[in-house]
């Protein structure tokens, strides 16, 4: 599948989402018109935090789709991270209402009502939405898109609201005890919160690039496993993501006495390695140190005519070494 095919597949399936959104809300707007629960209420607010990203979403993975500009060399896609972000902070103030709504119901009493029809409303909301949930992180995960991953952990978060919610007015609607589910609103309330600040951390980490160890250590790994003798070493590494690419800078260490032909297709080695075994797109910038007397002694060409000190030991490539600024040495 092409980038472009790929890119209007996700905007179309966020699309669907957008879409579903709000049918979910006015589903939830007359179940809470039938019951008159502050729960429901609080989850019929929260949709419209879910229809709200959903847009935003949608118009992230538009505009991370669209191609390198002057304005713009290196694309488009940490606006992913922006909006993902914003969502995050929405998710965690759908949270705060949500909390705010149990409250004044403990205080205040509430006589609930049309409890049967409101129950058997709010389950179907929330089954949609944990499927709609479950195949946007998934298809997230595949298409390393933060937007349908932090669109899919809303919809999930809501399910476990919704459900929350359904519990409540089912024990309601036995016992006719009307505090507890303001009591279950206050603790999925915390729990959305707590969803909404893991999206809001990751997507910070992403726009300040903090290092992603796991994605770091399976490249290093990668390298290590396939490093030819006259990669002497692979230091200086740094991993920008943008949107789903991925921009990959590093120094590479080769023989002094190379051609510039002979060391470009040495370098060339490495990148065709890291492209044919990395699922994104990635571009690449690599630059070619020569090696100094100080790389000799981990240096393996043992038949090297210019060695000035002999051979030491094998230096394992680490996210230690590899991202370090210096050439690798004996220790």
């Amino acid at each position: 599948m092409t980038t472009k095919n790929t890119n209007q597949d996700k905007i179309g399936f966020q699309r669907l989402i957008a879409v579903f959104g709000i049918i979910l809300f006015v589903g939830k707007i007359v179940a809470w018109k039938l019951t008159n629960s502050d729960a429901v209420f609080s989850d019929a607010m929260e949709s419209i935090v879910n229809v709200i990203s959903a847009f935003m979403g949608l118009y992230s993975l538009h505009l991370a789709s669209k191609p390198k500009d002057e304005d713009h060399p290196y694309g488009h896609g940490k606006v992913e991270f922006v909006t993902a972000g914003i969502e995050g902070a929405l998710i965690a103030i759908a949270g705060l209402m949500i909390i705010y709504e149990g409250i004044n119901s403990l205080v205040t009493g509430r006589v609930l009502k049309g409890l049967d029809w409101g129950i058997a409303i709010i389950a179907v909301t929330a089954v949609i939405n944990y499927l709609l949930g479950y195949i946007s992180i998934k298809k997230g995960e595949k298409e390393s898109s933060l937007v349908l991953i932090a669109s899919g952990k809303h919809l999930q978060s809501d399910t476990f609201t919704t459900l929350g919610v359904v519990v409540s007015l089912i024990v309601v609607y036995f016992t006719k005890i009307y505090w507890i589910d303001s009591v279950v609103a206050l603790i999925f309330g915390f729990y959305i919160i707590f969803v909404g600040y893991k999206i809001v951390r990751k997507s910070l980490s992403g726009i300040m690039d903090e290092q992603n160890p796991e994605l770091l250590n399976s490249i290093i790994d990668l390298l290590e496993k396939n490093r030819h003798t006259e990669w002497i070493d692979i230091h200086n590494m740094k991993i920008q993501q943008f949107g789903a690419s991925l921009h990959i800078d590093a120094h590479i260490t080769l023989p002094w006495y190379y051609s510039l032909r002979d060391a470009h297709n040495e370098m060339e080695k490495v990148i065709l390695l890291l492209a044919k075994n990395t699922k994104r797109t990635v571009e690449f910038n690599f630059h070619m140190d020569d090696c100094k007397p100080i790389s000799c002694p981990v240096c393996q060409i043992l038949d090297c005519p210019v060695r000035e000190q002999p051979f030491v030991k094998k230096v394992k490539w680490t996210a230690e070494n590899v991202t370090r600024v210096e050439k690798h040495t004996v220790v």
